[in-house]
């Protein structure tokens, strides 16, 4: 199973491709950062997020698309610059066929750590653990999107468990 992992960001949307096995061993595939120019006005940074999401999906191949929630904070013209870059993102993985996964930042640490309040040093231990990896991925934005994939991971192995045994 393979499964791309997004996060969001007007300025920068993080992305990540994850593979698992049957065995149950998850691999990094590839992880980077898709930049938009502060220089451009909004219709152009939100073509290059989808030109971009486009790239890796045509490039990588995944079956799955997960991305992170929009967050609400106190500023709410970040949170809708949020939602525009989720929007992109959302629009080129529907463009190719697939269903849209989504997570909070709370389900993701929750389904990384354990717990939804950790903090990002928590959830990047964990994540370089779990993938046993020699060092944190970096960017953060990756970073983040690895969080992302491996959630949706390791919550789509769960519900599998859980259907075969209803089945029993």
């Amino acid at each position: 199973m393979r499964v791309l992992g997004i996060d969001p960001g007007i300025a920068c949307t993080g992305y990540a491709v994850l593979e698992s096995n049957a065995e149950g061993k998850i691999n990094l595939i590839e992880l980077g950062v898709i930049k938009t120019s502060p220089d451009s006005g909004i219709a152009e940074r939100l073509l290059t997020i989808f030109n971009g999401v486009n790239e890796v999906i045509a490039s990588l191949e995944p079956e799955h698309f997960a991305i992170e929630s929009v967050f609400v904070g106190k500023n709410i013209q970040s949170a809708l610059k949020l939602g525009h870059a989720r929007g992109a993102a959302i629009v080129a993985a529907s463009k190719s066929g697939f269903e849209i996964a989504e997570f909070s930042p709370r389900e993701v640490k929750q389904n990384i750590t354990g717990n939804g309040n950790a903090t990002k040093e928590q959830v990047q231990f964990m994540v370089t653990s779990i993938l046993k990896l020699t060092k944190v991925p970096k960017p953060n934005d990756a970073a983040d999107a690895v969080a992302i994939a491996l959630s949706f991971i390791q919550t789509y192995k769960y519900n599998q468990k859980i259907k075969e045994l209803n089945k029993k």
